[in-house]
């Protein structure tokens, strides 16, 4: 009889164990917070394409115009340039032969200094080409608007949360569990690019620019318990 007394005893305890544990007045939701942050990176990518007879004139040509590159972009300290892929190939014409050579070269800048940015794709399009150009937001400016927007969701869902306890009349709340989603950045405005006021007929113009904004998103979702 203790034996069977016993063992009912620890089967209630258990059963009483596993209904506390049972999850209740529980709430599910979700916030979010947004800023749209200014576009602080300028990058551009420059091309270079020849087409010769002989690969060594393609080669030449190539490596001449990306070495003038390279020195011109040597007098703008504050902005990075990187140079990118280069390729020779040949061009095939009648019964698949070979009828010429071609050669591509790009470079890719960087700059938060828009103004010098401009500047130096001037110069560099009397022999390049601009293949591309994007406005973003720097790693750091990235960084700091995704940490503000962290402080700000958990605030917002801290808020929210309160807001249930206190509509449904509860004492209290727990935190339950709670996830931070940082999302992918969004274009907000479109780049813009326009050309200054020409000297001269001849003259390159020098593009100014407008960078534009960057929709940043931090979403916070969670569950709270009500008590």
């Amino acid at each position: 009889m203790l034996r069977i007394a016993l063992l009912f005893g620890l089967l209630s305890l258990h059963g009483w164990a596993h209904a506390e544990s049972e999850p209740y007045n529980r709430v599910d939701f979700q916030v979010e917070a947004a800023r749209e942050v200014a576009n602080d990176l300028l990058v551009a990518g420059m091309s270079i394409e020849v087409q010769d007879k002989q690969p060594a004139r393609v080669a030449q040509q190539i490596n001449t115009a990306l070495n003038d590159a390279l020195k011109k972009a040597a007098a703008f300290g504050n902005v990075k340039v990187t140079s990118g892929g280069q390729n020779t190939y040949p061009v095939y014409g009648k019964n698949n032969q070979v009828d010429a050579w071609r050669g591509h070269a790009d470079i890719r800048l960087e700059s938060r200094d828009f103004k010098a940015a401009g500047e130096l794709i001037m110069q560099l399009q009397s022999s390049l080409q601009l293949t591309g150009l994007d406005f973003t937001l720097a790693p750091d400016t990235r960084t700091q608007s995704e940490s503000e927007l962290i402080a700000e969701a958990i605030k917002a869902f801290q808020r929210r949360a309160d807001a249930i306890r206190a509509a449904v009349g509860a004492r209290a709340y727990k935190n339950v569990h709670f996830s931070i989603n940082g999302g992918m950045p969004r274009p907000y405005a479109k780049a813009m690019m326009r050309a200054a006021p020409m000297a001269s007929d001849a003259a390159i113009p020098e593009p100014e620019f407008a960078g534009g904004d960057t929709r940043m998103t931090v979403q916070v979702s969670g569950t709270i318990e009500l008590q």
